[in-house]
């Protein structure tokens, strides 16, 4: 794939190249991060953050390896900020596993808003000015076009974008969250729906995020200075979440049995699976990206996941020792049941899936596998076992956990790893 940015970044779909940034972003994960994390430098400059989301969205590495990394090298104390940005992530996928409801409302509402916008003349004006960046609003309009070419946006560039296209240009914020599906990297279900509904004033009712001009100004060293922001913007208003549910439990894995390894871009990192006894003798890749939107995918977005995927079949095929086939789209479950069929394996195997685009297809081809008598069975990762059901509040409660999180997957927080991650 293209260097998108060549002065920091070999932004790469494979799990050497994650390693690699990861490597060499250690050093600058304390007081340089904490200091400088909230400026965009630019696209050409992204040497004061990580930008590890791709890799870690597609689990290419892990949130756990990049603590790893970290805690092998300096103590929690002095990377606090850096841990708690990736732990992040960790809590917004727990937040809707607890919560699937709200995933089924922004899509409910995404459909009425598509809707909306193409029977309605001046919203879609509107909302193609504000993703082909025409808006007249300077950084918004280079946000949009940089997130379109390169697939990737500062994080403090994301908030003010959505806040821009929610209260200034008064669109329909599930079609920005849609927008950033289509064209980012590291889109996931769990960060972009609820950042957005945290911008909103949905998440934390009544507390939404307001873009104002002179923090935009400071923080992108004067690159930009827009004109015209609605600065006195209240929340969207929204109803009460439902009281959180529990973690879906997973079943054991049987014992000694023949496994085909089922997996998606959600999880490229198949090697390191807990499988027990069972034998992997088969396995295939299944490329649900398309899922993400019922609108075009960015060619970014297409070919990172394409190449996540290839780079995860290549090394699944050097570990297990057995042939990996590749699938693509919603439409593919018919092939897969064949494929599994054809393998003489006795159970399939999948990654768990998280609430998402991709999880009821897969939850589809489960169904259709019962039906032919062959059993299915998803392996969740210890890391998110033990952290995703204290995401049931507010982030503030869950980073109280961190520490003790860290502890219970083996590291020495005060600054070297106890055993292997």
């Amino acid at each position: 794939m293209t260097d998108l940015f060549p002065q920091n970044i070999n932004f790469e779909a494979s799990r050497s190249a994650g390693l690699a940034r990861l490597k060499s972003f250690v050093p600058s994960t304390g007081a340089k991060y904490r200091n400088e994390r909230n400026h965009d430098y630019g696209p050409d400059n992204r040497s004061n953050v990580s930008a590890l989301s791709p890799w870690i969205r597609h689990r290419l590495i892990t949130e756990e390896e990049v603590c790893a990394s970290v805690l092998d090298q300096f103590g929690l104390s002095s990377t606090e900020k850096f841990i708690q940005e990736v732990m992040w992530r960790t809590y917004w996928k727990g937040w809707l596993e607890l919560r699937p409801s709200a995933f089924d409302i922004y899509q409910a509402d995404l459909e009425t808003a598509l809707e909306v916008a193409e029977a309605n003349g001046a919203i879609r004006h509107d909302y193609n000015a504000a993703v082909e960046g025409n808006t007249g609003i300077d950084c918004f309009d280079a946000w949009a076009k940089e997130l379109v070419e390169t697939g990737y946006l500062h994080n403090h560039a994301r908030m003010w974008f959505a806040s821009i296209w929610i209260f200034t240009l008064q669109l329909n914020w599930t079609l920005g969250a849609d927008f950033f599906y289509r064209h980012l990297l590291d889109g996931d279900a769990a960060s972009n729906t609820l950042s957005w509904r945290w911008v909103a004033g949905l998440q934390t009712l009544g507390k939404n995020y307001v873009a104002r001009a002179s923090n935009i100004r400071k923080f992108t060293d004067g690159r930009f200075s827009p004109k015209g922001l609605n600065e006195n913007a209240e929340a969207l208003p929204g109803e009460p979440h439902g009281k959180p549910g529990l973690l879906e439990p997973v079943r054991p894995l049987p014992t000694g049995q023949r496994a085909y390894l089922l997996f998606t871009e959600d999880e490229c990192r198949t090697e390191e699976l807990a499988l027990g006894s069972c034998e992997i003798i088969a396995g295939a890749s299944w490329n649900l990206s398309e899922a993400r939107s019922d609108l075009v995918l960015g060619q970014t977005v297409e070919t990172f996941t394409g190449q996540a995927l290839e780079d995860a079949r290549k090394r699944a095929t050097a570990h297990f020792g057995c042939t990996f086939s590749a699938f693509a789209g919603g439409t593919a479950i018919e092939e897969i049941v064949q494929s599994i069929a054809s393998s003489e394996a006795n159970v399939v195997i999948a990654p768990y899936i998280p609430i998402g685009h991709g999880r009821p297809f897969v939850m589809q081809l489960a169904g259709k596998l019962r039906v032919e008598n062959i059993e299915f069975f998803e392996v969740r990762r210890d890391w998110d076992s033990r952290a995703w059901p204290h995401a049931a509040k507010g982030f503030f409660p869950f980073k109280e956990k961190i520490p003790n999180l860290l502890l219970d997957a083996g590291f020495d927080i005060k600054g070297k790893q106890r055993q292997s991650a």
